[in-house]
């Protein structure tokens, strides 16, 4: 369900989806530190045939009930592995995919709230386990032209431990059709982020707020590509930095591209004056990559920090890591991908877990 159409410069036009959540318990107190976990579970589809499925999860090609249910019951294992209080979940078919999952899972944590949104008629949609209730969601999808970004990007807020936390749910588009030919879409969901992120500041000074996903962009891009046109993720440095100011002035409201930076708290030192950075572990706290490709190791996942998560006043950044273990990697040490004519494997994604330590005395 459509609930808003706001039109914009550039041809943005962002939709506030119908959304779809669900309560089953109430949620733990958890003292002193909070873990965000993202993981694209690689086309995680039921047992029930709708007519939007892959052709390799029909019952024509195998899949099946049975080969949902075991499938299920091995993510499941993953997910206690993880232990994540809020655990973002790509590539879902349903919420009620979210909700058995949420059952199973046998672990540390019970997950007492699922949230789930997709486009319509969109095969996958993104959902989320968490321990805490969310106090706020909104869902966004952009149409750049002619061409709609395939998934949202959910907002939730929520109150673990009594402060404040927000999240940016992502799974943006993928480079299927050519890198440069899909980049408008993924800088039209950045886009949608820089403007939220106004709005937010505005409203919320110094509220801590996380990206995280799946973006289909490598935190190092920009230089993958040569500088050759401008990317969703651009480094704080010299050379970005002058590749986006040529794009004339009024030409757009918000920047369609999110400034990258390694260094905590993150600064945008290259951009101008009031440009916002995000800081990404890429590089620093984390190495090689969470997805493999034709050979090469991929930095397409992602956890990035506004500045807030670095002011000891509230939620902060204490550590993160790729699961590059098993059950996540296969024997030859690449993601465990899953294959529905076998039934075996996880994803071939890796997850990431970010842990945040809270300030004493609760919300800042």
């Amino acid at each position: 369900m459509i609930k808003r159409i706001s039109k914009h410069r550039l041809g943005f036009i962002l939709l506030f989806l119908g959304l779809n959540s669900c309560s089953v318990a109430s949620a733990p107190d958890v003292p002193g530190t909070v873990s965000v976990a993202a993981w694209n579970v690689q086309a995680l589809f039921d047992g029930i045939e709708t007519g939007n499925e892959y052709g390799e999860y029909t019952p024509s090609s195998g899949w099946s009930e049975e080969k949902y249910r075991a499938r299920l019951s091995f993510l499941s294992q993953g997910v206690d592995q993880l232990a994540a209080d809020i655990l973002a979940l790509l590539e879902v078919e349903n919420p009620q995919i979210l909700e058995t999952l949420a059952s199973e899972t046998g672990g540390k944590q019970t997950y007492s709230w699922t949230f789930f949104a997709n486009n319509p008629e969109a095969s996958l949609g993104i959902g989320v386990l968490s321990r805490f209730p969310f106090t706020k969601t909104k869902t966004h999808s952009a149409v750049y032209g002619t061409e709609a970004t395939p998934r949202p990007i959910l907002e939730l807020w929520l109150l673990p431990d009594g402060q404040p936390l927000v999240l940016f749910i992502c799974h943006w588009k993928s480079k299927l059709g050519g890198d440069k030919n899909t980049e408008s879409l993924r800088r039209a969901s950045a886009w949608i982020i820089n403007r939220r992120m106004e709005e937010i500041q505005q409203e919320n000074p110094g509220v801590p707020v996380i990206i995280l996903g799946d973006l289909n962009e490598n935190h190092d891009e920009f230089y993958r590509q040569r500088g050759s046109y401008l990317s969703a993720l651009l480094p704080d440095d010299p050379t970005a930095a002058e590749s986006a100011s040529q794009i004339p002035a009024g030409a757009r409201v918000y920047d369609d591209f999110l400034i990258i930076s390694g260094e905590k708290p993150p600064r945008a030192e290259h951009f101008p004056s009031g440009s916002r950075a995000f800081y990404s572990p890429w590089g620093i706290e984390l190495s090689q990559g969470s997805y493999h490709y034709q050979d090469d190791w991929e930095t397409i996942d992602h956890l990035l920090l506004s500045e807030a998560l670095f002011d000891q006043l509230g939620w902060d950044f204490d550590s993160c890591q790729v699961m590059a273990q098993e059950p996540f990697l296969n024997a030859q040490g690449y993601p465990n991908a899953y294959n529905p004519r076998t039934g075996l494997g996880l994803s071939d994604h890796l997850p990431l877990k970010l842990v945040l330590r809270g300030a004493p005395g609760g919300s800042p």
